[in-house]
């Protein structure tokens, strides 16, 4: 910012770059509906008022301007497109900012992966602030393709696009006084450090906050919410492709604790970018479920520019940054443009032309996996075995117990009982570990699915009715250098591929999005009753949210935050 210059502008001395006429502006301090103009000099706002002369000027005949919105913590590797194509799909619905956790991909590549993300989203239409993961494994009880230590991560505060430390997943590490969480954590002490926490309470949500954790985004019920946010934590409201909390949560939302609400997407697929929105259609849900429209619309704007600690920019102000949203109504809260840093950067659903990266950053092949030592067969050693209980649109599972179906002295899936075989198999090290469990809840009645797409620690994981099936689909993702397949018997019945670190891939949104179609429609002809069956099943290996889940190292009672056996007698 050249402040004489942007000084003689606020004061009307010499004309803005851009002025936008006839605006009714959401102002996020006051509460307020200003009818006013803004004027914008090169990336910043320098005055709302009368009186401003322009080189260009926009009548934007009484429409109504926010802020950009902000996402509060999003994992782009999700929406399995790069940063650039993310950024299509999102700064079209008013997204100009973005915090993110790189964690997906810094499993698999380490730091490698976190340069990826910073370097991926250099001269973008899209804000992208960087949380360094505290994660990377999730725990000890998995195999991921790479170990960060403190001293790993403290280099990384010297880069401004870092602002903190990413969710720490591990409660149970922080309530143990975890010396590796301990180290980050005090590393980290004086800059944002994010939670991730389901169901906490009591003491051990006390010492959660006391380690310097600031906010949760975990929160399912509003007593849970409440709770927390009266020990301090901000709550950021999530909806996600299959974490759908915001309506369970919207009540929670009162005008003394609104402040400290966020929003947050967390994990989306294509699909729900490109159809559902992003931050605006939260705000619209938010609205239509009783929330005080502006409260909304701060909740996605100046409530994460201060918790984060990004005072330029979160409201349409002298010295913030024209980060703009220009909609019709709050009704539907359609948006019509958006201004990135002063320059339009979208108009009606639709991005703008942006200058092409000189440079596209790329990462190794990420898949390595030894084929000849993986055997999905499951010896019985007991009448009973664990089984976990998927939930369609939850992250928790069910800890179940059930006869197991034994065949020639081999416990197999059950399809009639919709008892499916599920395995994880390690794709980092070539370490031959396949973790072996069964899950119930998906419906499949024939066939198998795979992928490498395995929250946190991403080996590949397949489920399927069958053992044949079940190596088809895990050989075909192996060969496309990642990705994810449907497959009856030998055949191969839809494929998406995912070459990047196994997690997203080099095309465009729109055909990842047809790709991922191809597969849903596969594998709901196999009887899959789920919605998105591959966001289900990749968070079956997360072994930080309860109650039972698999990774290549055997089953994890979250619970109790231990590996216990298949056979529960």
């Amino acid at each position: 910012m050249d402040l004489p210059d942007m000084l003689q502008a606020a004061r009307g001395e010499i004309p803005v770059d851009l002025l936008l006429r006839n605006a009714r502006v959401v102002n996020v301090f006051s509460g307020e509906i200003e009818q006013i103009d803004v004027a914008i000099l090169r990336s910043w706002v320098v005055g709302v008022g009368d009186g401003y002369e322009a080189r260009a000027e926009e009548d934007l005949q009484g429409a109504y301007v926010s802020p950009g919105f902000i996402d509060s913590h999003v994992h782009i590797e999700s929406s399995m497109v790069t940063v650039r194509e993310f950024a299509r799909a999102v700064v079209p619905h008013g997204t100009t900012t973005v915090i993110v956790d790189p964690h997906e991909i810094a499993n698999v590549l380490g730091l490698d992966g976190i340069r990826y993300v910073l370097e991926s989203a250099k001269y973008g239409p899209l804000s992208v602030y960087v949380m360094a993961p505290s994660c990377v494994p999730a725990t000890a009880m998995e195999t991921a393709g790479a170990s960060l230590e403190s001293y790993d991560l403290a280099p990384l505060l010297s880069d401004p696009w870092i602002l903190g430390l990413g969710e720490v997943m591990n409660y149970a590490g922080v309530m143990q006084g975890d010396r590796s969480l301990v180290d980050k954590l005090t590393t980290f002490r004086g800059h944002v450090i994010d939670g991730h926490a389901p169901g906490l309470a009591g003491h051990a949500l006390n010492a959660y906050v006391l380690a310097g954790i600031g906010s949760d985004h975990e929160c399912t019920t509003v007593a849970e919410a409440r709770a927390k946010l009266a020990r301090g934590l901000y709550i950021f409201l999530r909806e996600g492709s299959i974490a759908r909390n915001l309506e369970d949560l919207l009540p929670m939302i009162t005008p003394a604790n609104s402040r400290r609400c966020c929003f947050c997407t967390d994990d989306r697929h294509p699909a729900d970018l490109l159809e559902r929105g992003h931050i605006d259609g939260m705000i619209r849900r938010a609205i239509r479920g009783g929330v005080e429209p502006i409260t909304a619309i701060r909740m996605a704007t100046l409530n994460p520019a201060e918790y984060f600690h990004l005072h330029d920019r979160g409201a349409v102000a002298p010295g913030r940054r024209a980060d703009l949203v220009i909609f019709d109504s709050f009704h539907d809260l359609h948006v019509e443009m958006v201004y990135r840093g002063g320059r339009l950067a979208a108009v009606q659903g639709r991005p703008v032309p942006w200058p092409e990266h000189p440079r596209q950053p790329t990462v190794r092949s990420s898949m390595n996996i030894a084929w000849e030592r993986v055997d999905l067969r499951i010896p019985a050693q007991g009448r009973r075995i664990r089984v976990i209980g998927a939930r369609a649109d939850q992250l928790i599972t069910e800890h179940l117990v059930e006869p197991a179906t034994v065949r020639d002295g081999q416990v197999v899936a059950d399809p009639a009982r919709d008892l499916l075989k599920l395995a994880v198999i390690e794709r980092h090290q070539a370490s031959g570990n396949v973790g072996k469990g069964f899950v119930r809840g998906f419906g499949l009645r024939e066939g198998a699915l795979a992928s490498s797409v395995a929250h946190d620690h991403h080996n590949l994981m397949v489920l399927g009715a069958d053992d044949e099936s079940m190596l088809t689909a895990a050989r075909a993702v192996g060969d496309m250098r990642g990705g994810m397949a449907v497959a009856h018997g030998r055949r191969v019945l839809a494929r998406l591929p995912l070459p990047i670190a196994g997690l997203m891939s080099d095309r465009p949104v729109l055909e990842v999005r047809e790709g991922l179609d191809r597969l849903l429609h596969a594998a709901h002809r196999l009887g899959v009753t789920m919605r998105d069956p591959f966001m289900t099943m990749s968070f079956l290996g997360l072994e930080v949210i309860p109650s039972l889940k698999l990774t290549d190292r055997g089953l994890v009672d979250v619970e109790r935050f231990r590996l216990v056996s298949l056979f529960s007698d």
